[in-house]
């Protein structure tokens, strides 16, 4: 699992912040974040015993009421099918008629959510609506609590609003936010969990929790002493919870799914065919979302499926060009990155190959992404189509820049040390100079 968000992730799913981030894939070469330091929090035990709370009055509950439902079904499709207008629209209906309630809130500021992950979380222009919406879901909900503290929806709303409040501090790098909220998404998925047998939705965070917080003890053995003042985990449990949230969650389920695959395709349980089905799926149910399309490239490439690969991600270039919302330099770069490959290996079209090369090292330029990861390997790999061309100036042009950044013990550093050794500059063309493509 990409190790980029590791403390984010600490945050995020020990607190419970929950719900999907959104990761680079595997090409990329990043590196983690340094950790602020976690106030110590309250014990919170979660057994293992699924509730479903009696003498409950549930009759106010828009989460449980089929009508609402039946009315917003095609608001939640649109909704992860980046139809973000024809989503707000009907939550924004649901809001004038529920006024008090935080579900049209949470919808309204989960469409929002959905504004943002295309860039990888970059994208800071939605923060503010983001927050005002998830913070007066938190006024609503906290009304509701305060009156019933068996209003087991108000605590879901409380927990998952939190969760996602602290995700997004945590990735602007907002210690103290992100851990305040942290702490309170964790109180409340303790109360919420009382009622997981009424409604697969209440699984959900729970779910999230049992995996996490096994995998971060796994992947982080120096915090466990840390992990001692959190409740133990279940990975197996958390799995199980998860794949019931994904098949009968209304509001949820998607959410289940995509983070279902990003687990089945992590290193630590390296399931990429159950990933791939996963994310093939959901680009099926939802094909205008570019976060399931760049996954889906991503998977099919992994597993050599180069003519998936192809498709979608001529599919990703199309729509970006015609403007559909969320698909951007993010996706771009993917798309034109694994289509330089494709016609470099498969095609042997070194023309068209460069030219999708060179598009990528625009796309992330235009997005900053110009440190490892796509960008160096378009970068290497122009190197090799100039060098096959002899093209001895352009080719240096290249492996200078993949010099420059590549890790030193790393091949695509050492082909690039050997050929600019082999083919120092001349005096005639006069020393190579280090450039970015947008700057020709």
């Amino acid at each position: 699992m990409n190790k980029l968000y590791s403390f984010r992730w600490l945050l995020l799913f020990i607190g419970l912040a929950t719900l999907l981030p959104w990761g680079v894939t595997q090409a990329q070469v990043l590196h983690p974040s340094s950790p602020d330091t976690l106030p110590i929090m309250q014990q919170v035990a979660l057994d293992s015993v699924t509730v479903a709370p009696v003498a409950v009055d549930t009759k106010e509950w828009l989460l449980l009421n089929k009508d609402i439902q039946t009315e917003l079904d095609g608001a939640v499709h649109n909704l992860y099918n980046f139809k973000f207008d024809k989503a707000e629209k009907q939550f924004r209906s649901l809001r004038r008629r529920y006024p008090q309630h935080p579900m049209a809130y949470f919808l309204l500021g989960l469409s929002t959510w959905w504004k943002i992950m295309p860039s990888n979380t970059a994208n800071e222009q939605y923060d503010k609506t983001f927050y005002a919406y998830m913070d007066t879901a938190i006024v609503k909900a906290q009304r509701l609590y305060d009156a019933d503290h068996q209003n087991y929806e108000a605590s879901f709303f409380l927990s998952a609003a939190y969760g996602f409040d602290a995700r997004l501090h945590a990735e602007r790098r907002d210690w103290r936010k992100a851990t305040v909220s942290s702490k309170r998404s964790l109180t409340y998925l303790q109360k919420s969990r009382e009622a997981n047998g009424l409604s697969p939705e209440f699984a959900f965070g729970e779910g999230l929790f049992n995996y996490y917080a096994v995998w971060i003890a796994e992947e982080y053995p120096f915090l466990r002493p840390v992990l001692l003042f959190f409740p133990k985990g279940d990975k197996q449990k958390g799995l199980a919870q998860l794949q019931t949230v994904a098949r009968q969650g209304f509001y949820t389920g998607t959410e289940a799914r995509f983070f279902q695959m990003r687990i089945m395709a992590s290193e630590r349980e390296d399931k990429t065919e159950e990933a791939i089905q996963t994310s093939r799926g959901l680009v099926r149910e939802f094909p205008d979302n570019a976060c399931f399309a760049r996954s889906y490239a991503s998977h099919a490439f992994t597993e050599g499926d180069m003519a998936e690969c192809e498709q979608t991600s001529r599919d990703i270039l199309t729509k970006l060009n015609k403007g559909l919302p969320g698909y951007e330099g993010f996706s771009g770069r993917v798309a034109a990155y694994y289509l330089g490959y494709v016609m470099q290996t498969r095609y042997r079209d070194f023309a068209k190959a460069r030219d999708y090369y060179q598009r990528c090292l625009v796309f992330s330029e235009s997005v900053q992404q110009t440190k490892g990861g796509y960008y160096l390997f378009s970068l290497s790999n122009l190197g090799r189509i100039a060098a096959a061309n002899r093209d001895v100036t352009e080719a240096r042009r290249y492996y200078e820049q993949v010099l420059a950044q590549a890790e030193r013990k790393s091949e695509r550093y050492k082909e690039a040390r050997t050929y600019l050794s082999k083919h120092p500059a001349t005096a005639a063309a006069g020393p190579s100079r280090h450039m970015t493509l947008s700057s020709r």
